[in-house]
């Protein structure tokens, strides 16, 4: 064995005593699914995890499990024995393993989530030597010669879970609904959870959001989305389609602000074949291809006057046109529509269609801003975070101080902001602790734009924002730097960089080691403290 194998051989024992530790505990069967897929990307460099489950008549599998994705789109599919790769596992009964699965002419990747370039194992779930389901990954580097040793060990892990698996069908078997009705069934009960994997928050005003797409979710009403850049205004489109009737229906999503006006009309409606230089075939436009299921319009609020007169007559006679076609199309699609736009003054503009407005606005829904929901910062930091982790293949985890520190600040960029704050500070985390020091929230300074109302000034301290903020912006970002017992003095941190950079010849790992930081920490004040750095 030499010490490749070897160096993996014990990274597989430690994943295989973490797994037996999950499944040892578990309570509910398909959570700890899925937290089996995540400690095989965190710790075993299996990424992409994925558990489909075999319906107990047909042989069909399900997809019941996926890590890697962040919404819910596998929800409905489905392989047949002999179709693409897992179905080609139902066939044969036995592992299959590709050095790089894109070669392979079997392979479908309905869900868009395996790399073509990398290997991709498949392996068989038995119980009492009868098919329970399918478990495949992904290994997240090209081959290095130990592909069979990495499908023996997805091997044993099958082994492991399928009682977990039994137990989900038993579960299902015993409630005397199939696999399919529950999962829809699951999804739709929202009860005191939200029950959306991607929608996180407990505070009333979200709470009042999360009823009324339980509410809204039963009915093809038309749905207006509404709130500030950020605010999760997709999340919320999908949970309404993933728990509504149409789950099972094709789900479709463009961003109007996307496209220019002349392409935007192709991907709506479609095209046929010479209708236009380029047009060398027929294609189906957003429209038919939702047909049956939802149509997600985001941005609504940016398309133009002209081709709001061309969507309105979509909406009101449920019909359309191909673009250089003469054949009308009839369709059933439901829209969920969102803006982050002040439609009420666009209208009084002018530049937004009266009639289009009432058609979208039938039931909306508006999102707070993170600001108004201060309170489930700490959570959505931790689901974040989780997230984050599974990237990074390692746990992240934030202290105290960092958790008084994200919420002593108002977000303007909202949730994306947030994200963006923390995936920062997690690269910046050597341990995968984040403390409040590595919190470092960017200020945009005004360009004549009006801020947000109640948007509170806030960096972290040390940083070259802070420094050239206006004295009224300094003194709020000293008060939260005070508030967690940490030194504002951002000049004196400025300093204290340069200083170090001189002493060592201006060589920032020598830097480093005089600062007791590693090399990226440095490297990372060079850049926020703004510094300027000296060839000699």
């Amino acid at each position: 064995m030499n010490d490749r194998s070897a160096s993996l051989l014990q990274s597989q024992f430690a994943v295989l005593a973490r797994v037996g530790q999950l499944l040892a505990r578990a309570l509910d069967a398909p959570q700890t699914l899925r937290e089996v897929l995540r400690t095989l990307e965190i710790s075993g460099h299996l990424s992409r995890g994925l558990i489909a489950i075999a319906h107990p008549e047909s042989g069909d599998l399900s997809v019941h499990a996926v890590h890697g994705l962040d919404h819910d789109d596998f929800q409905a599919v489905c392989y047949r024995a002999g179709e693409g790769l897992l179905g080609r596992i139902v066939e044969s009964g036995r592992s299959c393993a590709i050095a790089q699965v894109g070669d392979d002419p079997c392979f479908l990747n309905r869900l868009g989530l395996y790399e073509r370039e990398l290997p991709f194992i498949a392996v068989p779930i038995r119980l009492g030597g009868t098919l329970q389901g399918v478990l495949a990954v992904q290994p997240d580097a090209p081959d290095d010669g130990l592909l069979d040793e990495r499908v023996r060990f997805v091997e044993l892990l099958a082994d492991l879970i399928a009682q977990s698996v039994r137990l989900s069908l038993d579960l299902r078997q015993e409630a005397g609904r199939p696999l399919d009705a529950e999962r829809d069934a699951q999804r739709r009960a929202l009860g005191h959870r939200p029950g959306f994997a991607n929608l996180v928050g407990h505070s009333p005003v979200m709470m009042r959001v999360f009823d009324q797409v339980r509410m809204v979710a039963k009915w093809s009403t038309t749905v207006l989305i509404r709130g500030e850049t950020g605010t999760g205004k997709e999340l919320i489109a999908n949970a309404i389609h993933y728990n509504s009737p149409r789950a099972r229906g094709p789900y479709v999503r463009l961003n109007c602000a996307s496209l220019p006006e002349n392409l935007l009309e192709s991907e709506l409606f479609g095209h046929e074949k010479g209708a236009f230089t380029g047009a060398v075939s027929s294609r189906k436009g957003r429209f038919e291809m939702a047909d049956g299921g939802t149509l997600f319009l985001d941005e609504i609020g940016d398309v133009s006057p002209a081709f709001q007169a061309k969507l309105l007559r979509v909406l009101q006679e449920g019909e359309l046109e191909r673009v250089g076609g003469g054949r009308t199309l009839k369709l059933d699609v439901r829209l969920l529509a969102a803006t982050h736009r002040d439609l009420e003054a666009a209208v009084d503009s002018g530049d937004f269609r009266e009639d289009l407005y009432y058609r979208l606005n039938v039931m909306p829904i508006l999102l707070p801003p993170l600001r108004e929901r201060l309170e489930d910062v700490p959570r959505i930091a931790r689901h974040l975070l989780d997230r984050l982790g599974g990237l990074q293949r390692r746990p992240l985890r934030l202290t105290a101080g960092a958790q008084r520190r994200l919420v002593q600040h108002h977000w303007p960029g909202n949730v994306r902001e947030l994200e963006n704050c923390l995936e920062r500070a997690a690269v910046m985390s050597e341990s995968g602790e984040i403390d409040a020091e590595l919190i470092h929230i960017d200020r945009v300074r005004e360009r004549g734009s009006k801020r947000q109302p109640g948007v509170a000034p806030s960096a972290l301290p040390g940083s070259s924002v802070a420094a050239t903020a206006p004295p009224g912006a300094r003194a709020a970002s000293a008060a939260v730097g005070a508030g967690d017992g940490e030194p504002a003095a951002e000049q004196g941190e400025r300093q204290r960089v340069i200083a170090a950079l001189e002493r060592a010849g201006w060589v920032q790992a020598r830097a480093a080691r005089l600062l007791g930081m590693t090399p990226r920490q440095i490297a990372y004040r060079v850049q926020i403290l703004n510094i300027p750095m000296k060839r000699i």
